[in-house]
């Protein structure tokens, strides 16, 4: 046996961030303007030189086919133990769609047996952070252990939305939660207000992933998932252990480690307006660690002042082959061919790409799917009372407007 297999799980429904998964699978939804969301899971393989790949894909997942075999194609003679492979739920194993996350790497144990790999990363596709891989995989072979999951520091407040974890002083797991309530959450010792938290990332030793798999479909009991049934019955062995995200190392990047799920539309957003701070805490421009993804044959952004108006743009991030005529854009990301004309004003808004905002329209705080047409003179997002009975308004007042949508008109 020899090598790492990577198998990452993209089939996510993303519901809690509808309606930008009303026509895609939420790995599929683009982010930062150029990107999906799973590039960032992609790119930390790719970049630490781990090229055996395959991606799990189910729900709405036509959009991120595209984008995987535009994107991720490896092609050549002599690359066969080389790829980046995208695996359908193809119900092969019983009549049922996937279960549950142990469920979906269960119902393709066949290509983990058939690469023969001695290690398989088990990864999500739907979280803005980065890692070297090959990092983690060197923890995992120098512990020795059957499992190593990755975790992070967060407040413990958050602790239900995780699988909270406690280590001993070598880093072994000794206890594991998933999604406790908060006040049963246990804290990082000396650190009241924090917890360890799962990153739903995993590294295991071949055999033993396997062996679990075939018990847990046999339980009929089980909810086959790895947080609530294979966690829960690794760890008590003492052969289960953890790799904080903190002692992961990427040169040019912050010393403190960026990572954050984008779940919801809240979180979502947040996540581009981290982007845009002056001292981001995740770059987009380290050249030590490029992140891929597919670019299309566009001109580069074009800016115009037309008569009476002027262009001014103040820390945001412009798409290629967006045209901006005489408009105000501040602290806002707008993707590939964003068209916004004459005396328009956006703030603190993320334009997922081939949008065009008519004359004399403002939006603020305003999430704007593929292919939306605002027409001149629309106000979004200065009155949200107004705006819940027309669009869908988060908690925190981020107003989220549908792929396709003609508004105003």
């Amino acid at each position: 046996m020899a090598g790492i297999l990577a198998m990452i799980l993209a089939g996510g429904e993303g519901s809690r961030l509808f309606p930008l998964t009303q026509t895609r699978t939420k790995p599929a939804v683009p982010f930062g303007g150029n990107y999906r969301l799973v590039d960032f899971a992609l790119n930390n393989f790719v970049n630490a030189d781990l090229m055996k790949i395959y991606v799990l894909t189910q729900f709405k997942s036509q959009s991120l086919n595209i984008h995987l075999r535009k994107a991720w194609r490896l092609s050549g003679i002599g690359k066969a133990n080389r790829f980046i492979e995208a695996i359908p739920a193809q119900q092969r194993v019983n009549k049922n769609w996937y279960s549950g996350t142990a469920d979906a790497i269960y119902q393709n144990a066949r290509f983990i047996e058939k690469n023969d790999a001695e290690h398989v990363c088990v990864f999500g596709s739907d979280h803005i952070y980065k890692m070297d891989v090959q990092q983690m995989v060197e923890h995992h072979k120098q512990k020795g252990g059957v499992l190593t999951v990755s975790a992070i520091r967060v407040e413990k407040s958050q602790a239900y939305h995780f699988g909270i974890i406690e280590v001993d002083d070598e880093g072994r797991m000794i206890g594991f939660a998933e999604k406790p309530a908060v006040e049963d959450a246990k804290t990082i010792p000396g650190d009241p207000d924090h917890v360890l938290a799962s990153m739903g990332n995993y590294i295991f030793e071949s055999k033993v992933l396997l062996k679990e798999l075939y018990e847990d479909a046999a339980n009929s009991t089980s909810q086959h998932d790895f947080g609530n049934d294979i966690i829960p019955k690794l760890y008590p062995t003492g052969n289960v252990f953890v790799y904080r995200l903190s002692d992961n190392f990427i040169p040019g990047e912050p010393a403190m480690a960026y990572w954050r799920d984008v779940g919801t539309l809240d979180s979502y957003w947040e996540a581009h307006m981290d982007m845009l701070k002056p001292h981001a805490p995740f770059s987009l421009y380290n050249k030590d660690w490029p992140l891929h993804t597919y670019h299309p044959p566009l001109p580069p952004a074009t800016f115009r002042d037309p008569e009476g108006s002027e262009t001014a743009i103040a820390q945001s991030l412009i798409g290629a082959g967006s045209y901006i005529n005489g408009a105000t854009i501040d602290n806002s990301i707008l993707g590939f061919r964003s068209h916004v004309c004459q005396d328009v004003i956006i703030k603190d808004s993320i334009f997922l790409g081939n949008a065009k905002i008519g004359s004399g329209s403002r939006l603020t705080k305003v999430i704007l799917d593929k292919d939306v047409e605002i027409a001149p003179n629309t106000i979004i997002g200065e009155n949200l009372e107004e705006d819940r009975k027309n669009f869908i308004v988060s908690d925190q007042g981020v107003i989220a407007i549908a792929k396709g949508s003609r508004i105003g008109f």
